[in-house]
């Protein structure tokens, strides 16, 4: 290789073979460099180890439900995609939170933990989903956890605290996505919703068919469904409803599905086939979603959380968050079948942070047998190891899982009687729906609490509450202070799981930027980069056209 072309090509790799189109220095631009679509797909706490262990399943496992072998992840990049790396940090702080690290890529600027939608000076920013609105683009927000949470209200809100989800609700209103499909019914919805004898109530029971139990959270009497169709939004609360919105025709469609967020995807793929089934799926939320919002001519800009990742990922539910992720694998193969052989759309998928410190690992418990191998270098001796470094059979016995770690708690052994609630029965639930058996002496220390309650000084929303025990040397970080008897039921298989946790939280782990598009607009994201940066990226994208 001469000196040219290896400038050039280190060049490539830190993103400045795109001149063409990333800051017009040129007069070489073509047609094909226009963008017309961006589709961004944000995997919360999606980061490289939780890629990873769709990746191992895939190629590792015994009888994967991946029949080729291949993620969407890997046919990604065999097809063109480009691969890229960013830091998740928030501003001033090592590690973020979905609010601000959503911000960052929605404004491109810095954001502080807990905000929404404004820099890290507190001035609201217009985020790339109102700048492409502006532009004449359609616009969308597709999650399965509520449409006012962090990820989704990131890109159509500016509030001071991710908290503030009824606020956060007449923001999106006011912004005005043309497509939105989500759960989260709850901060739509007046309070006096809540009286069943109220006219309110009947109407929206008939509105959603009897198919969400729904409950406000508003403290108003605003009916903000009432209020959307003001504006032109046909509404869908039952996967039925949604597919009748022909995509032809309808401009404007809010979709809510349920009152909060959506179940995990183990109760979604036991419900897949089932002609009751009333929520939609990712997958077939982004099917929708891209059908309405392709009519545009101008182009679109959509967004797309598959948001449970992380909730799985901070109980360190290594089975359901593997069903996450194969959720995940499925929305982003659509996306990608619809893209395909197309220059005018750009896909990046990326995390916002990354959760709960995940890999897998070996140990020295378990070590296997001694081993004959055929080879010369074994003619005189067995093949053995001095550690455990994993058999791959783990891996079916995690996509096994029948219930999360969520439903083994609050939907089966918290139902039981006082009385019922022992280690024992703990022990049955557990061993009935996971392939990793615990004992009662496990299900016990899982159980065991600390004798006073734990105060947290100067945070009252924590205060007094009671705290499952853990260690003082465990050093273990976990998500709820008050239960964290899933991250307790973690710790104790998670040596024959072969896998470690290093926390119930987030971490600063750099996350991938996976991007697929025409060379000349993937190019910027083959770099080290950060958040504020990768969101700059793509504003500038879809804004650089003719």
């Amino acid at each position: 290789m001469n000196k040219f072309l290896r400038i050039f090509a280190l060049l490539s790799m830190v993103g400045f073979s795109s001149l063409t189109i990333y800051g017009n220095e040129t007069d070489n631009d073509t047609d094909s460099d226009k963008i017309k679509n961006v589709i961004l797909i944000i995997g919360d706490g999606m980061g490289p180890a939780q890629v990873g262990l769709l990746e191992a399943y895939a190629r590792q496992s015994k009888t994967p439900v991946l029949k080729t072998r291949t993620t969407a992840f890997k046919r990604m990049m065999n097809e063109g995609g480009v691969l890229g790396v960013s830091m998740t940090y928030a501003a001033n702080v090592l590690v973020t939170d979905s609010a601000a690290s959503a911000t960052q890529l929605a404004i491109g600027k810095p954001a502080k933990p807990e905000t929404i939608g404004v820099d890290s000076q507190g001035y609201p920013r217009e985020s790339v989903l109102v700048i492409a609105k502006k532009m004449g683009k359609a616009t969308g927000l597709v999650s399965d956890v509520r449409i006012t949470h962090s990820t989704p209200a990131a890109f159509a809100a500016h509030q001071p605290h991710r908290s503030l989800e009824n606020e956060i609700a007449l923001d999106m209103l006011a912004t005005g996505p043309d497509v939105m499909l989500s759960g989260g019914l709850r901060h739509w919805i007046p309070e006096q919703a809540n009286d069943h004898s109220s006219a309110i109530y009947k109407q929206l029971s008939q509105m959603t068919d009897g198919a969400i139990n729904f409950n406000s959270k508003r403290s108003d009497e605003r009916n903000l469904l009432s209020e959307a169709q003001q504006q032109g939004y046909q509404l869908a609360f039952t996967n039925k409803q949604m597919q009748k919105a022909n995509a032809k025709e309808t401009e404007k469609l809010l979709g809510l599905f349920t009152n909060s967020a959506f179940p995990d995807a183990i109760i979604t793929d036991r419900d897949r086939n089932n002609p009751e089934r009333t929520i939609p799926t990712l997958k077939e939320m982004t099917s929708k979603a891209i059908g309405i919002l392709d009519n545009n001519d101008q182009g679109f800009f959509l967004m797309i959380e598959s948001g449970l990742i992380d909730w799985a990922a901070h109980y360190n539910d290594t089975g359901t968050m593997l069903h996450e992720m194969l959720k995940m694998n499925e929305t982003l193969n659509y996306v990608l079948d619809w893209a395909n052989g197309r220059d005018d759309t750009l896909i990046v998928v990326t995390a916002d942070h990354e959760t709960g410190g995940f890999g897998f690992s070996y140990s020295g418990a378990d070590i296997p047998e001694p081993e004959d191998l055929p080879g010369s270098v074994f003619k005189n001796r067995s093949y053995t190891t001095n550690f455990n470094f994993g058999p791959t059979n783990v891996l079916d016995k995690i996509y096994q899982q029948k219930l999360s770690y969520t439903e083994i708690f609050s939907r089966k052994f918290d139902q039981l009687n006082a009385e019922q609630k022992t280690p024992a029965a703990l022990m049955a639930i557990i061993n009935q729906n996971t392939e990793f058996d615990i004992t009662e002496q496990q299900a016990a220390r899982i159980l065991e609490t600390e004798d006073n309650p734990y105060y947290v000084q100067g945070h009252k929303s924590l205060s007094a509450r009671r705290v499952p025990r853990i260690d003082a040397n465990d050093a273990f970080f976990v998500y709820h202070l008050d239960d964290n008897r899933q991250n307790l039921l973690a710790i104790e298989v998670a040596t024959r799981q072969s896998v470690v946790w290093s926390n119930g939280t987030h971490t600063a782990s750099p996350v991938l930027v996976f991007a697929k598009g025409n060379e000349q607009v993937t190019a910027p994201f083959v770099q080290f980069m950060g958040h504020p940066e990768l969101g700059q990226k793509i504003i500038k994208i879809m804004t650089d056209q003719k």
